[in-house]
């Protein structure tokens, strides 16, 4: 079957035709010491899934006539999904699940607000999706479900990619969104574990005064940021017309990236669209780099003009870690270090600091719009190309023998699932809606002098996340709980670094320790067809 949409110009098909074969002895020495074999940590930070969205099914795909097939290996454990807790057919939901075929990829956007999908989970019942997240109508492709639309999943016959490498190595049916939210809440919580410390930009870009209803808990000035407001620390957030009357912040406090500053160790945040294609009349980085999909052109289909996305990009809210005028590294052997870029790149600079010989220790690769798999600008199809070209062109590399790669999502995009996660966060703002009206329970002291940090309702909606390793168990669904700051948890155990504190759910995060096996020997590899998303290659 055909996958690719007629102007579907491929980001990285240059990167997939690049040799990354460096000269002898220019690729990088082995990097600091660390408590396990990982000494290359890749994390792929997607956009707007539920879990259930993409397995409810898994691993049993429908197989329809013309579609890519999927059939799962014998002895593939069973997952906590829709199929297994007979939730299919007898849902309590106005509307029951129902499957989205390939020809469907290109879905609208569902409402996925801090408190409305809160009240979607109605206080745990898991009942109130349609009425409280769902978005159809006129403009939106809502397959003719309306509201409805919001019960819709995939399986193995679109997200074929995902199933497979689920096959092949980890898979996690129990990982939480750290907190209820969008996108800027769940980009804060994978690199600090805090939404709290947040300060609203008292103007907009227009000369607006700015308002923290939406934006920050309670509406306030200060807090927890609990909506998609723009970083503060960003030339892009002012350049870009469609944010002309955004709202923007800024946070203060520790991010995983000052730990690893402290020690000395090499990082980046990598995403596309992030270099800039002019400057405006002032000096500031304008980022006008765009690509059609199959939802469309990422220029149109959505307000922030094109492939790179502020809100997105977490470290750009922290003064510490920004990049504010998109400065690029000195040279790809600078990439992970302290330059003008200050850990802030293009994604087209990983490729070729890594064609250089130089993997930072710990990457962040956030796709350009068209492919991050954002409902709206994006499709799991798109989406599949960016994660299976990176992952393929990672294998390539001696890096791998070293390299974890963990790919989650930044939030469900109010997409059903119907487990809830544990609420180790409770908040009382007015935008709390998990129980009643302004309740998420009863907020807890963070510390002794008995500080709380309200709007930080969480765990919020589950969603996949996968480790592909050669030190990854095959074929096995780790059930233990864990958020995304359980990959900043990773990060600070492999380097032996301190927690973030000051209220940081590293703290109590889960491990991902039991979707790995060090004893296996470093080889393993899987390759797939980027279009299809089947294993062309074990070795």
């Amino acid at each position: 079957m055909k996958r690719k949409h007629p102007k579907h110009v491929c980001a990285l098909a240059a990167i997939a035709s690049l040799s990354l074969l460096t000269p002898a002895g220019t690729w990088a020495q082995p990097g600091p010491e660390t408590n396990t074999p990982i000494k290359h940590v890749v994390v792929i930070f997607q956009e707007n899934i539920s879990f259930d969205h993409y397995f409810a099914t898994y691993p049993h795909a429908a197989n329809s006539n013309g579609e890519t097939k999927f059939r799962a290996r014998a002895g593939t454990p069973t997952v906590n999904n829709l199929e297994s807790a007979g939730l299919l057919t007898n849902n309590p939901n106005s509307v029951n699940p129902f499957l989205l075929s390939p020809a469907d990829a290109a879905t609208c956007d569902q409402d996925h607000d801090y408190g409305d999908e809160q009240k979607a989970f109605d206080a745990g019942l898991m009942d109130k999706f349609p009425e409280s997240v769902g978005s159809g109508g006129p403009g939106c492709n809502d397959v003719g479900m309306g509201t409805g639309i919001v019960m819709g999943y995939f399986d193995g016959n679109t997200v074929t990619g995902l199933w497979s490498y689920a096959q092949h190595f980890s898979m996690s049916d129990n990982s939480f969104g750290t907190d209820f939210g969008p996108s800027t809440v769940g980009a804060i919580n994978l690199i600090s574990g805090n939404t709290n410390g947040a300060t609203l930009v008292p103007l907009k870009p227009n000369g607006s005064a700015a308002s923290g209803a939406g934006n920050i808990g309670g509406g306030g000035t200060t807090g927890a940021v609990i909506g998609d407001p723009r970083p503060g620390f960003d030339d892009c957030s002012n350049t870009t017309a469609g944010l002309a009357n955004s709202a923007q912040i800024t946070m203060t406090g520790k991010n995983i990236g000052d730990l690893l500053n402290a020690q000395g160790l090499t990082w980046g945040w990598f995403q596309g669209g992030f270099k800039p294609t002019s400057e405006d009349s002032m000096g500031r980085a304008v980022c006008g780099a765009h690509h059609v999909g199959l939802a469309g052109d990422d220029a149109t289909t959505q307000s922030s003009d094109g492939d790179y996305i502020p809100h997105h990009s977490p470290f750009q809210y922290y003064k510490q870690t920004s990049n504010p005028h998109h400065l690029p590294p000195t040279s790809p052997l600078s990439v992970g270090t302290t330059d003008q870029a200050n850990h802030n790149y293009d994604l087209s600079d990983f490729w070729a600091a890594v064609k250089a010989g130089n993997l930072p220790a710990v990457s962040f690769l956030k796709a350009g719009a068209w492919q991050d798999g954002h409902p709206g600008y994006s499709d799991p199809i798109d989406e599949q190309d960016f994660v299976v070209s990176t992952i393929n062109n990672l294998e390539n590399t001696p890096f791998w023998k070293s390299t974890a790669v963990i790919i989650l999502y930044d939030d469900s995009d109010g997409w059903y699932d119907h487990q809830i996660g544990p609420i180790i966060g409770q908040s009382n703002v007015t935008d709390d809606n998990l129980t009643a009206p302004g309740s998420c329970g009863v907020p807890k002291a963070i510390d002794a002098n008995g500080d709380i940090q309200n709007g930080r309702c969480g765990y919020g909606p589950r969603q996949p996340l996968i480790v592909i390793s050669p030190y990854a168990k095959v074929n096995f669904v780790d059930h233990s709980t864990t958020d995304q700051s359980s990959v900043i948890r990773f990060i600070e155990d492999n380097w032996g670094l301190p927690r973030i504190g000051n209220g940081s759910r590293d703290a109590v995060a889960g491990s991902l320790l039991n979707m790995f096996d060090f004893t296996m020997d470093g080889t393993h590899k899987v390759f797939l067809d980027p279009n299809s998303g089947v294993v062309t290659k074990i070795e």
